[in-house]
């Protein structure tokens, strides 16, 4: 059987997408390492919040072996593209106005803390009030969006903003719109969608920054094992037991 000419595409185009982010996004990934490094020498934690399919790497970084154990997910019941049925449901509430401040509210956020928002087109309710109502409590706020879509499209938010408008760092996916990478003769529709690729892509890169930071302070980064090599169970619960205070998918 002869390979695939459209999945060679699709790898080129997403090994340049991560190009471009080692290239043009590197100082903007060092800040958000360097404000989760923050966060935990102080003694905050971390979350993560991300509607529909951009959850998927939120979810990525949350009690996974080799990352930091402090990073919370932020789930938005509903949003999480899988969690609820009929699936469609999820886009109709990252527009419902209201939404974020009240799972905010009944969070354990705090002053202090840092929270990591992901959305693609960044131009719904949700994200852009996440992140406005986080930066109020005196949360550090990330954003993790495509900045094509606040320079073409129009805000479903009543402000007219977009997400990146209410963040402290953004990173920009570099995603166009429509996230689709291909075209092809005989198939109507783009398809090929990168955008989680790339942005598991940039949020692994955050923890990498974020654990540099920590040993240049002295501070060894509280960083999960495998619990199928030996020792990793031992290793996890001695470094849950040290936080305990700040990992929140124990409880």
């Amino acid at each position: 059987m002869s390979d695939s000419k459209l999945a060679g595409q699709f790898l080129d185009a997403a090994i340049g997408l991560l190009e471009r982010l080692r290239d043009e996004e590197s100082g903007n990934i060092a800040a958000a390492g360097t404000a989760i490094a923050d966060t935990v020498a102080v003694g905050g934690g971390s979350s993560r919040s991300a509607p529909s399919h951009s959850s998927l790497a939120a979810q990525d970084v949350v009690y996974r072996a080799g990352g930091l154990a402090l990073m919370n997910l932020l789930a938005v019941p509903g949003t999480l593209g899988v969690d609820v049925m009929p699936a469609t449901l999820g886009s109709a509430l990252e527009r419902v106005d209201g939404l974020a401040g009240a799972v905010l509210d009944s969070s354990p956020a705090r002053a202090g803390d840092l929270l990591v928002i992901i959305s693609l087109s960044g131009r719904n309710a949700l994200p852009v009030e996440m992140a406005r109502d986080a930066r109020a409590l005196g949360l550090t706020v990330v954003g993790v969006t495509s900045v094509a879509y606040a320079d073409a499209t129009r805000s479903r938010h009543s402000s007219g903003g977009f997400l990146r408008d209410h963040c402290d760092i953004v990173l920009d996916s570099k995603i166009a719109i429509g996230d689709a990478e291909l075209t092809a003769e005989g198939i109507e529709s783009p398809f090929a969608p990168a955008s989680t690729v790339v942005t598991s892509a940039l949020m692994q890169a955050m923890m990498a920054a974020a654990a540099e930071r920590l040993v240049e302070r002295g501070i060894e980064p509280p960083l999960l094992r495998s619990g199928n090599v030996d020792g990793g169970h031992e290793w996890n619960g001695r470094v849950m037991t040290e936080y305990a205070d700040r990992i929140f998918y124990r409880q």
